[in-house]
């Protein structure tokens, strides 16, 4: 059976705090199997015989929608797609060891010529961005929490939803779950 890594978005951020086990337990609950969580930050490793990651998001919006009372925008990657992301390389290794922080934007779509410049016109001094198929590369020369930028920036400047995550973070996930070949 396929697996998919589901990145979630508003899980344990602005006062939804939803226990792992829970999580977990919702998942199985809507059919899905070898589900895991993988820290308490909203992202969800699970087997399924689908093969439509569309209708695996809008399943899994729905079915988090109906338990927890608000709406949870859902990213699906593959294996081969989260070791991608992982392994791309944005920006010189040099510029990323001296920033303060280097995340991806998990997105539903690529970003279109439009959106790109959108994105591009909200590069500063402190912040620099590096669209990639359906992930962006935040790379922050500071700490994060000085920086202006924001997922709620980024979603309102390109009109579409997005869930941050750490480079460490998604670089961790692709090495516990490979593609396999």
């Amino acid at each position: 059976m396929p697996r998919y890594i589901a990145f979630l978005r508003a899980i344990n951020v602005g006062g939804h705090t939803v226990k792992m086990d829970d999580l977990r337990g919702l998942c199985e609950a809507m059919g899905f199997a070898s589900v895991e969580t993988f820290i308490a930050s909203g992202n969800v490793v699970f087997e399924t015989a689908s093969a439509d990651s569309k209708a695996l998001e809008g399943q899994i919006e729905a079915g988090l929608k109906d338990a927890l009372g608000y709406e949870v925008a859902t990213f699906i990657r593959t294996p081969v797609e989260l070791a991608a992301a992982a392994h791309c390389q944005p920006f010189p290794q040099a510029v990323i060891d001296a920033a303060g922080a280097l995340n991806v934007a998990f997105l539903s779509e690529a970003l279109n010529e439009e959106s790109t410049r959108k994105l591009m016109a909200l590069k500063t001094d402190i912040d620099d961005f590096h669209a990639n198929g359906r992930e962006v590369y935040w790379l922050c020369q500071v700490k994060q929490s000085e920086s202006k930028f924001s997922n709620a920036v980024l979603e309102k400047a390109l009109g579409a939803k997005s869930t941050l995550r750490g480079i460490s973070t998604v670089r961790k996930m692709a090495a516990k779950y490979p593609a396999i070949h």
